[in-house]
């Protein structure tokens, strides 16, 4: 590999991660406008930081992060930061996977687990502004209404209940929105593997490039 691949590949992995800053950084501020504006409130008691905008805000940054050291390290040709771009996209890849396998194994006590912090919040919907929040953008957004069902509701259903007797839970409904979209979920999932895989590739190439040009050059 000359100076031309190397360049090549130097400036294939800049654009790769400056493509990934910016998407960081769409991420980032999206999860600050719905951490701002309380648009998704938090349904679980127990963890009152888990909000949609807090993870994006989480998402965000960490994909900044990372991107940041891979342009830098490829565009300044610094071992340095390829390096740690190159652990910190591992580490990634590694929680990714022992994730997955932990959704796997533990899906049916999760499951519970879900469905007893649902019901324990419906209990918080008038007297918890986050909660109310949280429960009225579920039930407009996948149009359902409450954990099982209308009865879930002591007294009157909320107004982003629907009018339909025969309405779903909203745990249903979301269960049933990720086995039929399953197939779809598996293949972005499989392609942002695939893409750290590419990313850890070309850093480690790069990064072995570097010191083979050092060398060449008597440096």
């Amino acid at each position: 590999m000359g100076m031309s691949s190397l360049k090549l590949l130097k400036y294939v992995l800049f654009f790769f991660n400056l493509l990934f800053w910016f998407c960081g950084c769409c991420i980032l501020g999206f999860g600050i406008y719905f951490l701002v504006h309380n648009n998704f409130g938090a349904l679980f008691h127990n963890l009152p930081s888990l909000t949609l905008g807090n993870v994006l805000i989480i998402v965000g940054s960490i994909i900044m992060v990372v991107a940041f050291l891979g342009c830098m390290g490829s565009i300044k040709e610094n071992k340095c930061l390829l390096m740690s771009f190159f652990i910190l996209l591992l580490i990634i890849l590694l929680a990714e996977v022992t994730l997955a396998i932990l959704l796997f194994v533990y899906e049916q006590k999760l499951g519970e687990t879900v469905r007893e912090g649902l019901t324990d919040s419906i209990q918080r919907y008038h007297s918890d502004n986050s909660t109310r929040a949280a429960w009225d953008s579920i039930q407009t957004f996948l149009h359902c209404c409450g954990v099982n069902g209308t009865s879930d509701w002591t007294g009157s259903p909320p107004a982003t209940c629907p009018t339909d007797p025969q309405v779903k839970g909203c745990y249903i409904k979301a269960k049933s929105w990720f086995q039929s979209n399953f197939l779809y979920i598996g293949i972005i999932t499989i392609c942002v593997c695939v893409i750290q895989v590419l990313g850890m590739s070309f850093a480690l190439t790069l990064n072995c490039q570097i010191d083979k040009t050092s060398q060449a050059l008597g440096l």
